[in-house]
């Protein structure tokens, strides 16, 4: 893989002078203090001390990929957000290579030492799975990430995209537990990456399906010692979401049945971070979202503290009925999820934003238009995350907008969409690292979905909002 020298500065093998490319430069920096670098200007040349990780020397050529970042620094920590999707083309494993490849180049350009903590990898073909598993464990080693492969082919036509995060490992403790389970912890708190379910489920049916992936997961958090009212965000990823099962009802419409079955085991609200009920049910922000694999992935990110300074609150859309309230019509038991939820952590806010679409109260708005469709969405995520919403269901001093947000996955039903849909994202966004794949959403005629999440400030203060 060579770079192209027109876009790109040239690559110096100086021991005492590393270059930073500019094309590697994080697209958002949300670090309290910047990012750090003196004189920073996208492409700077750093002292071969300053960075006692690794030499940038050791890096190959700027990289082509669209490597799409956003570092985010609070609460002490320095987080890293990679939405990566390969762009020079080649057999799956020179594509992979050279996302892993950009992962690691970013991460040696952070000021601090990193390491990935969780990975979901998109794949074009559930073929390539062990492919690609086999390289992410030659590169990683003992400290794998957990990683999820999803068969959502990314858009664009490339064979693989990969969204990880990263945390600096200065003060953190981070825990790999094997391929279901990893834990970070950091002045106090404790947060846990589970998964379960498989890519292929064989002859079960959904609620089946479900049932034994919602238990598998449950019985992951339990190893270290945490339980699903500890749970903050939900992803469940499920194949040929949309078809039908023998008896005529839609397989998310299954889900959504064993979901609920499951949760009646659990009270969220009485987790000791949630704030104080407002008048609606609390429930872990979700996406539920099709793939081309006949099975269901799971996972989640739950969150455990004693510290007086954290607390969690699930957020409902003003616009929109609240999906555990759906009528019957949509699914005989309701989703049971929040259309988002949010973490104060000391001065800071972090805002998980459940896969959302062009749905205002319960309908679907703009049938066949993915233009407009695209639009709504975005207003919706708008109106959740402002802070007059905020303020409403009780958090008078917090919020965000569209430009908090770090990263966003966007789900377009058909290839054909995906350059309108992303016209209008960029338009809106801006360039917010994305990864754009495509998939069937949980309704057949909704054309996209998006999910993100949000970081914003929030004013100084000692103690929990009054309402607590």
């Amino acid at each position: 893989m060579s770079a192209n020298p027109t876009e790109s500065p040239a690559f110096h093998s100086d021991p005492t002078q590393h270059p930073v490319c500019y094309r590697m430069a994080p697209d958002r920096q949300l670090l309290e203090d910047g990012c750090g670098a003196p004189d920073c200007q996208n492409c700077s040349h750093l002292d071969s001390g300053s960075r006692d990780h690794g030499a940038i020397r050791d890096l190959p050529p700027c990289l082509l990929g669209l490597q799409h970042h956003t570092t985010v620094g609070y609460d002490g920590l320095h987080r890293v957000a990679m939405m990566v999707t390969p762009e020079c083309g080649g057999s799956f494993r020179e594509q992979a290579w050279e996302a892993i490849s950009t992962i690691r180049a970013i991460l040696r350009q952070q000021t601090d030492p990193m390491t990935v903590t969780v990975q979901t990898v998109f794949l074009a073909d559930a073929n390539d799975a062990p492919a690609a598993r086999q390289l992410f464990e030659a590169y990683y080693g003992e400290e794998m990430p957990l990683t999820l492969f999803v068969v959502q082919p990314p858009c664009g036509g490339v064979a693989i995209a990969i969204e990880a995060w990263a945390i600096s490992t200065r003060t953190v403790s981070v825990g790999y537990h094997g391929p279901h389970l990893v834990t970070v912890e950091h002045d106090g708190i404790r947060w846990i990456h589970a998964s379960a379910g498989s890519l292929n489920l064989g002859n079960r049916n959904a609620y089946e399906q479900s049932s034994e992936a919602f238990a598998a997961l449950g019985k992951v958090l339990s190893a270290v010692h945490a339980s699903f009212t500890d749970v903050a965000r939900v992803w469940l990823y499920q194949g040929n979401i949309t078809e039908e099962e023998d008896d005529g009802t839609e397989r998310y419409r299954e889900l959504n049945r064993a979901r609920t079955d499951f949760f009646e085991q659990y009270d969220f609200g009485s987790n000791p971070l949630a704030a104080a009920e407002h008048g609606h049910a609390i429930y872990p922000a979700s996406t539920g979202i099709g793939t081309l694999e006949h099975g269901l992935i799971t996972t989640c990110l739950a969150v455990q503290t004693d510290r007086k300074d954290v607390s969690i609150l699930s957020l409902e859309n003003p616009q929109q009925t609240s999906a555990f309230d759906y009528p019957k019509e949509y699914s005989r038991k309701s989703p049971k999820f929040s259309r988002a939820m949010a973490m104060r952590i000391g001065n800071h806010l972090t805002t998980w934003v459940s896969g959302t679409a062009s749905i205002v109260n319960a309908e679907t708005m703009y049938p066949g238009d993915v233009e407009k469709q695209t639009e709504q969405t975005l207003d919706n995520i708008e109106k959740l995350i402002a802070p007059e919403n905020f303020a409403r269901q009780g958090w008078s001093d917090a919020g965000a907008t569209l430009a908090d947000l770090a990263k966003v996955r966007v789900y377009v039903k058909y290839a054909k969409d995906f350059e309108a849909c992303r016209a209008v994202c960029e338009r809106r966004l801006g360039r917010i690292p994305a990864i754009y794949a495509q998939a069937d959403v949980c309704r057949p005629d909704l054309l996209v979905e998006i999910e993100g999440v949000a970081f914003s400030a929030l004013p100084h203060r000692a103690h929990k909002p009054s309402d607590h």
